[in-house]
């Protein structure tokens, strides 16, 4: 069964935003859909931290998609929720080895949780967050 809500990314190279994810947030590929052209991913679902997000390369002749420019902020954000601190901190660590950019380092925020902001390589932002 699909979640009621699910983020869906535009992704380019799609198949290289799959590996980040695996190695960074421990995704798990639900559903993968190969283009006819050999060369994309039309589809692939993924679980991420017991939630799903959804992903595909762009296919501007689908209509008018298109991955995030070098340098251009994405509108939107994907927010992940850990039982403990210290995912915030690993996870965080590991995902600005592996080429994202933080914008706001773990931090114990005022609202009562560790909190820590990135973009990933393909221009996405991400939000960790864990209960103090």
């Amino acid at each position: 069964m699909r979640p009621p809500v699910a983020p869906y990314l535009t992704v380019s190279p799609a198949m290289a935003a799959i590996a980040f994810y695996t190695a960074v947030f421990g995704a798990r590929q639900k559903a993968l859909m190969p283009s006819f052209d050999g060369l994309r991913i039309l589809h692939c679902e993924l679980d991420i931290n017991g939630g799903s997000v959804m992903l595909s390369d762009a296919f501007s002749e689908f209509g008018h998609t298109r991955v995030p420019l070098p340098g251009e902020l994405a509108t939107s954000s994907v927010s992940l929720e850990y039982a403990e601190a210290k995912m915030v901190d690993t996870i965080f660590a590991k995902a600005t080895s592996l080429g994202a950019k933080g914008e706001t380092n773990p931090t114990n925020s005022f609202w009562g949780t560790r909190v820590a902001t990135l973009r990933d390589p393909f221009g996405h932002r991400w939000i960790l967050n864990a209960p103090l």
